[in-house]
């Protein structure tokens, strides 16, 4: 159950508590005085310290920072009779991990050790029955033919129950979320499918707020004169990423909307980025910019004219009065030049930050061998983003103004998802190399595999060259060619990819946030 030391100088008044936590499988030593504490502890394992304060000697405080010393990780349970706040406050910062005033009850002491002991047994236990429960009701939601605002919620729940599944450690159940979730894309492929072009169609007004009309529904709306507004937009975030770093949002704002969007496809930076500032479609920037508009197979940055195409956006909705700044941050000297100025930019209504941190992970993720090792999967990529975030520029340029009046939106332009089916995929030497989708002449693939578009007008598409399609692959497949296969498969499977149609990649968060 669990090895318990108890050190008070009053022992014998405390055996019948002892013997209490014996009969209920804990094994108890006693101890009378902090010095011999110390000694154990250096000598013993110890799951959890029960410490009285007032000693002889050397006081409960004086012997937890010597045990903290020895082992930083024992939970110690201080057990006083003085109930000063003072004292409280000085063993909270020597971080106790519980604290009792005497006398103490035997169910007192028995509820605090189940707490620390027991609770991340309980809480994988409480997770994998609440999951079962769940299951259910999410199998019966896949199969009730949602429509794409359910479709939102369905994956919301999935990455809640994955995000849950880490405190389990039941892998069986781990493997039936997986299942779920594999079937949900499944589904979800179809669905895009079939509506996809309705969607984008300019006729088309009942679909889902995407990377098009982002600005217009879920940015502009916020924008009041007197109040900044943050429009941060973190390259290629992921919902579940997203809830990883909420929690540090949270410290400094208060989160008062939490929803998400769809990706355009390609859930690419330079489709789907572009996109959300023009607030066009591609094939409608290249007809309105056909200076700045890049395809695939063209020479030069895809994404170097971001602030004028969200300036002919300010226009055409007429919202010119909008006082805008732009910063984009490639680097970390960006990003420091960023927590310089960030004060700079209160007098603007609207403050546009694109951070290109998480983009840049999975790219190097895939380049390099460290990087497979720090976010191998799901669990580890989430955990490195909120790393980052964590001791990021852009968390000190936030935090520097969290302090004013401010509205913050945060979004992304596409997830990416973790491929590891590899699909064959045959096109001439004009044939674009991405993993997650294709486009070019002549295309030979497997129908089933991915969702075509002959004409790139249907999907609000440029046609970069006569007869050129587009293919998107589906669920977690990624697009090979049939020369050096072997070595692209073993060499790209298991990495982050984008530009194709998942769950993962298309339905990304926009958040609404305020000052606290």
């Amino acid at each position: 159950m669990g090895k318990i030391l108890w050190v008070d100088d009053e022992m014998e008044s405390l055996q019948s508590q002892i013997l209490f936590l014996q009969n209920k499988g804990y094994e108890v030593n006693a101890l009378t005085n902090g010095f011999d504490a110390i000694d154990y502890v250096r000598e013993n394992p110890v799951d959890v310290v029960l410490l009285d304060e007032t000693m002889p000697g050397i006081t409960g405080l004086e012997t937890l920072a010597k045990i903290k010393e020895v082992n930083q990780q024992i939970p110690v349970v201080m057990i006083t009779k003085n109930e000063t706040e003072n004292l409280m406050d000085d063993a909270i910062g020597s971080q106790i991990t519980d604290y009792l005033i005497k006398p103490v009850n035997p169910n007192q002491v028995l509820l605090s050790l189940k707490k620390i002991i027991d609770n991340k047994r309980l809480v994988a236990e409480k997770t994998t029955t609440a999951y079962q429960q769940q299951f259910r009701n999410l199998f019966m939601a896949l199969n009730s033919s949602p429509n794409y605002n359910e479709w939102m919620d369905i994956y919301k729940k999935l990455v809640y129950w994955e995000l849950e599944m880490e405190k389990s450690d039941s892998p069986e159940m781990q493997e039936v979320l997986q299942t779920q979730k594999n079937e949900a894309n499944t589904e979800f492929f179809k669905f895009v499918s079939r509506n996809y072009a309705k969607w984008v169609n300019p006729k088309g007004d009942d679909g889902p707020v995407m990377s098009h009309t982002l600005v217009k529904f879920k940015v502009l709306p916020h924008v009041e004169k007197g109040v900044p507004t943050f429009f941060v937009l973190i390259d290629n975030l992921r919902f579940d990423q997203w809830k990883a770093i909420q929690p540090i949002f949270a410290e400094s704002f208060r989160i008062l909307e939490e929803e998400s969007f769809y990706s355009i496809l390609p859930t690419a930076t330079q489709y789907a980025r572009n996109a959300i500032f023009a607030g066009l479609l591609p094939m409608d920037i290249e007809k309105h910019f056909p200076q700045q508009w890049k395809n695939d197979d063209e020479e030069g940055g895809k994404n170097l004219y971001e602030e004028e195409f969200f300036r002919g956006q300010l226009k055409r909705l007429r919202r010119e009065d909008i006082r805008f700044s732009y910063t984009k941050i490639l680097n970390n000297q960006a990003g420091q030049d960023l927590v310089n100025n960030i004060h700079n930019l209160m007098v603007n209504d609207l403050n546009i930050i694109v951070y290109n941190f998480v983009d840049m992970l999975s790219h190097a993720r895939t380049e390099m061998e460290v990087l497979k090792e720090l976010a191998g999967d799901e669990t580890s990529y989430r955990s490195v983003t909120r790393s980052w975030f964590e001791h990021s520029p852009l968390h000190q340029a936030l935090k520097k103004v969290a302090d004013k009046k401010i509205n913050l939106v945060l979004a992304t332009d596409h997830g990416s998802v973790r491929v590891k089916t590899p699909a064959k995929v045959i096109g001439d030497k004009q044939t674009t190399t991405n993993l997650r989708y294709k486009h070019g002449r002549n295309l030979n693939y497997e129908a089933k595999e991915v969702l075509a578009f002959r004409e790139p007008k249907e999907a609000g598409l440029p046609m970069p060259t006569v007869n050129s399609s587009f293919i998107f692959a589906k669920e977690d497949l990624f697009l090979c060619y049939p020369n050096n296969y072997n070595y692209y498969v073993n060499y790209y499977r298991n990495t982050f990819q984008h530009g194709g149609l998942s769950l993962e990649e298309m339905i990304v968060p926009v958040i609404k946030m305020t000052n606290k």
